[in-house]
């Protein structure tokens, strides 16, 4: 499920959608194993290690296009040598399935280098 979210576009969410359930955010973690819930699963968040600030900045860069490609954008914290970022769809102050989609566009820009 991961590799095929990770081709899916985020959709945009005007609210009055329920947040995902508990077992639908374990399935979806399932597949995430390096991100967390949080919040009684109404958010997602990972933290990215990295050898020094710049590289930190150029990740956080990079995740800020496809972001802002996909309409999507998480929170955001980041320092020398780390970046956190955290996912939820506020409008339905939960989880929702464009948060996973965009984790997994997060994991393939980590893994691709």
């Amino acid at each position: 499920m991961s590799t095929e979210m990770h081709h899916r576009r985020c959709t945009p969410c005007r609210g009055g959608v329920a947040p995902l359930g508990v077992e639908d955010v374990a399935a979806h973690l399932a597949l995430l194993p390096e991100w967390k819930a949080v919040d009684d699963a109404r958010r997602i968040e990972r933290r990215f290690q990295f050898p020094n600030f710049a590289t930190a900045l150029a990740f956080v860069d990079r995740v800020g296009v496809i972001a802002e490609n996909e309409g999507h954008h998480p929170d955001i914290r980041f320092g020398w040598g780390y970046a956190e970022f955290s996912l939820q769809t506020h409008k339905i102050g939960g989880l929702h399935e464009n948060d996973f989609i965009l984790a997994t566009k997060i994991d393939a820009l980590a893994h691709s280098g």
